[in-house]
Formats: C-alpha cells, sequence, structure tokens
C-alpha cells in the first residue's frame, strides 16, 4: 500500500476538487493511459488494486507508470462517538484527483492488451475513466 514515509502535518482539511487538473494531463511516458473525467478521492487500496489488474493482464510484460500518489490523510473518529473531543485519528491515505489527470499509464505490448488492461484497471476505481494514446504514436 502507496503513504509517504514522512509528512508535515498528521491530519488535513478536507478542501474541495474545485476545476480541471493542471498537471499531469498529458500522456509523458508510456504509450496508452487512462485519464480521469471526474473529481474525486482515490485511496491507496484502490490504487494498488488497479496496480495488480494491470500486471496481471499484461502478464508482467511491458512497463507500467503510477501517475498519482496518496498523500492527503483522512481521519475518521471512532463508531459510537459522541460530538467533540477533537479530530479523529488518520485512517487512510487519498490522492485528490481532478478531472483530465493521467492516473496510470502503460507500454511496450499490443494496442488490444493494453485497452483491456486499462479497461480492467478502470473498474477498480470509483470514477469514469477513459482510455487515451499518446498523440503521436501510429495507429
Amino acid at each position: 500500500m502507496l503513504l509517504p514515509k514522512r509528512v508535515k502535518f498528521r491530519k488535513s482539511q478536507r478542501g474541495r476538487m474545485k476545476g480541471k487538473a493542471q498537471r499531469g494531463s498529458s500522456i509523458a511516458f508510456g504509450d496508452y493511459g487512462l485519464k480521469a473525467l471526474e473529481p474525486a478521492w482515490i485511496t491507496s487500496r484502490q490504487i494498488e488494486a488497479c496496480r495488480v489488474a494491470l500486471s496481471r493482464k499484461m502478464k508482467r510484460d511491458g512497463k507500467i507508470w503510477i501517475r498519482i500518489f496518496p498523500d492527503k490523510p483522512v481521519s475518521k473518529k471512532p463508531l459510537e462517538t459522541r460530538m467533540g473531543k477533537g479530530k479523529g485519528n488518520p485512517e487512510f491515505w487519498v490522492c485528490v484527483v481532478k478531472p483530465g489527470r493521467v492516473l496510470f499509464e502503460v507500454s511496450g505490448v499490443s494496442p488490444e492488451i493494453a485497452n483491456e488492461a486499462l479497461r480492467l484497471c478502470a473498474h477498480k476505481l470509483p470514477i469514469q475513466t477513459k482510455v487515451s494514446r499518446r498523440p503521436d504514436l501510429e495507429a
């Protein structure tokens, strides 16, 4: 599971997911990519499930790039706890994803396998995504 080694602050505020992705919106490393179409929090468990699905489908040929990292702690208060008494402890880590962000990239496999692998990966995520390819890649 992905999580930061150290953070400056243990707990963070929720924030908002307004607007489109400023960075990471183009395919930079691989030939095919999975792009987010909606804003969401992607947990480290979901990222790991996607990674496993991709590597299984590609039978460990080719290369996978994970372009997101969960660096935001989400805290929860215990069940049946009354209001007050401060903020809960960090429970899991999420990555804030905005529309247009490239989540995963693959290369070194045929277009059919890449499309199928990224489709399987998309089923593990709580958002709508689309498979896109690098613009300079010949069809």
